[in-house]
């Protein structure tokens, strides 16, 4: 397999005029030379942002490149205009393009006679079936930027592969000499080195990186996190995971991952060919769409709930999550987690909220056990057994005491799928945090309106906006969420995971709490992840 570093050169133009961005400035727009192309950017005074919202980090994925590592990125003639807009990835309908390795980048303005500054590398959520990094101004996570004026750090959001784009796996793709597997976290590794080559001419510093994501998003920074192929590298320091989706992860060759291979293959009449992989190289890209949504939608909602993500691989994603936990082996110093109370109600069977039910699932006892079986098969009749006892008929749970099939499911798969890999990111790191959003509905992604886009809530709820994009902020910008605090000495500060508590956003206000009663159940998961596996 081709190696995943590039040798890209870089430099920059200087002349006379005033400078931002390391570069010269026509009527208001920056422009960056790098060494495969000149980039002219934008200006929003509204928002105090220079900002390149298209930058293509990788070359087109189509063709040949299809089911490869990114390759590095086709030299531009003239100078790019980057403030437009730029196709996704190719999703679940008729959406995006296989040209979609780009990025955006967005800060405050910035001069060279001024230090660089802390940078922030943003993957997008979706279940590693969808998703987009093109914005428009204001520009996502803008809120988190804006909620203190201390706050002073460069922004990007890079694109990534997802669905059977950006996951297929399997044995033929791991013998091919022309294919690799989890290209989607290959994709987010590239934008990592166009950081290292690249970002000290937008003013930021390449020695001072974050990553973060919510959701597939958080799951993409668990990956990195502790990704064997990014050991040693350097390539960033700080780890932020939003209610991280990591699912159930297995070996390339796992009969789990053989099924969709074998489905992908067939549905798309390149079963028994002679070059199987050339076939889906060559296949119709709608054929290959058509095949990822069907796969994802006959599992979503039964015991598989989603199909494609991160499986363990030969060179980059070797080790599972629990064991990189165990091991103490993650690649980032500080670590910031989140997850949301009642999120794993997102993806268990509806049917469990009644009695009549729907889709094969009811609120009954014998419903539920049916479902834990088949959701956990690798799981023995004893292992299964204690997992009703860590999550009774009834019984408490952190922020919440609860009495009925549908929480008691959706707490297991919150657990299992995004509480527990948060509580081992942040309890294993050399500085680690946790938060908890227990806001009605608290279900999954319901935080994020206080940080990512700019809306009323903010303006309404000024209290928890400052508390808790404050403290995401202040992770950014120095590594501890406390640094910065926006909220006065009377409002809780969020302590160190290692203490046993947590920092709650409820809405009775910020405080903290205790995690004595997830710490177990999260130590009972590390303990059956073999057989989970995660």
């Amino acid at each position: 397999m081709p190696s995943l570093d590039w040798v890209l050169g870089l430099f920059v133009v200087f002349s006379s005029f005033r400078l931002i961005f390391g570069a010269p400035v026509d009527n208001g727009k920056p422009i960056v030379s790098l060494d495969y192309g000149t980039f002219q950017g934008a200006s929003s005074s509204t928002y105090d942002l220079t900002y390149f919202r298209r930058i293509p980090f990788a070359a087109s994925t189509a063709g040949q490149n299809r089911f490869r590592r990114p390759q590095p990125p086709t030299p531009i003639n003239g100078t790019y205009n980057t403030d437009q807009s730029f196709d996704m990835c190719p999703q679940r309908t008729v959406n995006g393009s296989e040209d979609c390795l780009y990025l955006g980048v967005y800060s405050r303005p910035w001069e060279p006679t001024k230090d660089l500054r802390p940078v922030l590398l943003t993957f997008y959520g979706g279940g590693y079936i969808q998703g987009s990094a093109s914005f428009t101004i204001p520009p996502s996570g803008f809120p988190v930027l804006n909620v203190s004026e201390s706050n002073d750090y460069v922004v990007v959001y890079s694109n990534y592969r997802t669905n059977v784009f950006g996951f297929l796996a399997g044995k033929k793709v791991a013998e091919h000499a022309e294919a690799d597997m989890n290209n989607g976290l290959l994709d987010q590794r590239a934008a990592l080195d166009w950081i290292q080559k690249y970002i000290h001419h937008f003013g930021g510093d390449k020695s001072n990186v974050t990553i973060w994501g919510q959701s597939a998003g958080g799951g993409s920074v668990i990956a990195q996190t502790i990704a064997t192929g990014n050991r040693g590298k350097g390539l960033f320091k700080k780890a932020l995971s939003s209610s991280p989706f990591w699912p159930k992860t297995y070996p390339y060759d796992d009969p789990e991952i053989e099924k969709l291979y074998e489905r992908v293959v067939e549905d798309v009449g390149c079963k028994g060919t002679a070059d199987e992989i050339q076939c889906l190289k060559d296949a119709d890209l709608q054929a290959l769409r058509d095949s990822s949504l069907k796969i994802t939608s006959s599992q979503q909602y039964t015991t598989q709930s989603f199909s494609w993500g991160p499986v363990l691989d030969t060179d980059f994603l070797t080790e599972p999550l629990s064991t990189v936990s165990k091991k103490n082996k993650f690649n980032a110093e500080s670590i910031l987690t989140t997850y949301n109370l009642h999120e794993g109600e997102n993806f268990i069977p509806p049917g469990f909220q009644s009695a009549a039910g729907s889709n094969g699932y009811n609120s009954s006892v014998a419903s539920f056990d049916a479902w834990l079986s088949g959701y956990l098969p690798g799981l023995s009749s004893k292992q299964l057994q204690q997992v009703k006892e860590y999550y009774p008929e009834s019984g408490v749970a952190e922020e919440i005491t609860y009495n009925t099939t549908y929480i008691r499911a959706g707490l297991i798969f919150r657990d299992l799928i995004l509480a527990c890999p948060a509580y081992w990111l942040a309890n294993k790191a050399d500085e680690g945090s946790l938060i908890e959003y227990t806001i009605s509905p608290a279900k999954h992604a319901s935080d994020v309106q206080y940080w990512n886009q700019v809306n009323a809530i903010q303006k309404a709820d000024p209290l928890t906006y400052e508390g808790y994009a404050g403290a995401l902020a202040s992770f950014i910008q120095t590594g501890d969420p406390n640094a910065h605090k926006v909220t006065n000495s009377s409002i809780a500060s969020v302590p160190s995971v290692r203490k046993g508590k947590q920092f709650l956003v409820t809405p009775e206000g910020l405080k903290q709490g205790s995690i004595k009663n997830l710490e177990k159940r999260c130590d009972f998961w590390l303990r059956v992840s073999k057989d989970v596996p995660v």
